[in-house]
């Protein structure tokens, strides 16, 4: 490879990373909305851990849902309107909402485990944990229709839906389910029997939706279909959403709460799940268009893309530390070179590790002849959670800040 084109590589990496990492501000959005909430619920014990592993759900799930959408526009089988055929958007959206509920049954029966393990919540516990859980899961489906409305204009636009659409969607959804979150503890937890009802009542609704359906739908295959490929990873993604949370759980009893430390993690994650799907698409890309040895050892050959997110990561970080500290008033020269430090030292492991991890998958998704939209991408996306969380336990303790 020339150092023409090496020089390209890495700047096109750097590039498509940047660009992805702009719209983590909607992520700062939603730390902030976390931190300013965290005050009022200190005595429930699994908030913070249930919010990271509602937040991994649901963006795994939109994943799905815009691969499933960009695919069906791409092929034809839908047109870029609300007014196409009543069966197509059906076959969309009757799909989206079982997974959306098996994966809100499956996160809270791993968080009841997770809790009675590492959180110190008692059995009586779980049944608050489920309807919140469904209940904020269910107010996201709302956000499907934005999705739709986005990706229409994209797509006659000519725009790249994966580019543009999908970080627009996936920031906006950051910050939408996080205030349905915040609305739904409220309403739990603070507000009277009436409250509590609306939340039961949106939490069973569309199960009880959901159950009617089944017989006929369980005969159809763009129903059974798109739910049983996308089962296993679900399953997957709840186990390692639950880990994140546990281990974000622990950081914030660690640091006392500090609200900048909160206020920046949902972009922290972001941006690691970012530079982690730039490496991940192109090593797919390539590896179908047979321009890339099937191999881990040919990573090798890549390690100027992953220069190139590396550094567009550190950047973003750095903004971020800077965004943080002045939103929560917390700003000084001292405490911006301390904190910058330990969200460096984060990027550092977190974004190197994600990349290798994404890379390693891509390459078993090519041999076992997978579908990367189905694995890698809910796979990838659950587990920079994970590594955030740990490069940022990692981070905090190297540089004794707890």
């Amino acid at each position: 490879m020339t150092f023409i084109a090496c020089s390209k590589a890495c700047f096109n990496a750097f590039k498509e990373t940047l660009a992805g990492h702009l719209f983590g501000v909607g992520g700062l959005v939603a730390g902030l909305v976390l931190a300013w909430q965290l005050g009022i619920f200190k005595n429930v014990p699994w908030v913070i851990a249930v919010y990271f592993t509602i937040l991994t759900a649901n963006g795994v799930i939109n994943g799905l849902f815009s691969g499933r959408l960009n695919t069906a526009l791409h092929i034809g089988t839908l047109s870029p309107s609300f007014h196409g055929s009543k069966s197509n958007f059906r076959a969309l959206l009757q799909p989206l909402l079982a997974i959306t509920l098996i994966t809100s049954l499956a996160s809270s029966l791993v968080s009841m485990v997770f809790g009675s393990l590492f959180w110190g919540i008692a059995l009586g516990d779980f049944s608050n944990i489920l309807f919140v859980v469904l209940a904020t899961m269910n107010l996201g489906l709302i956000l499907y229709l934005f999705n739709l409305a986005i990706t229409f204009v994209a797509f006659k636009k000519g725009l790249d839906l994966d580019s543009v659409a999908y970080p627009i969607i996936a920031t906006v959804a950051d910050v939408f389910i996080t205030a349905c979150y915040a609305a739904t503890l409220d309403l739990f937890f603070n507000s009277e029997s009436l409250g509590r009802f609306l939340v039961l009542l949106v939490a069973i609704l569309p199960v009880i939706l959901m159950v009617c359906a089944l017989p006929r739908n369980i005969r159809r295959e763009e129903f059974v279909r798109p739910v049983k490929a996308s089962i296993l990873a679900l399953m997957l993604v709840a186990i390692i959403a639950n880990i994140t949370g546990t281990v974000l759980n622990r950081i914030n009893i660690l640091t006392s709460g500090r609200m900048e430390i909160s206020s920046v993690l949902p972009a922290l994650i972001e941006l690691v799940s970012d530079a982690g799907l730039v490496i991940s698409s192109t090593a797919t890309a390539r590896l179908a268009l047979g321009l890339l040895r099937p191999s881990f050892s040919a990573i090798k050959d890549n390690f100027l893309q992953i220069l190139g997110a590396w550094i567009a990561s550190a950047i973003a970080f750095i903004f971020f530390s800077v965004s943080s500290l002045l939103a929560n008033g917390v700003f000084s020269p001292s405490r911006f070179l301390t904190f910058t430090s330990m969200l460096l030292v984060t990027d550092a492991i977190a974004v190197i590790a994600i990349i290798v991890i994404s890379y390693t998958l891509a390459v078993l998704t090519f041999h076992k002849g997978l579908d990367p939209d189905h694995f890698v991408v809910p796979i990838e996306n659950s587990l920079a959670g994970v590594v955030t969380s740990i490069a940022l336990f990692a981070a905090l303790s190297l540089l004794r800040l707890f």
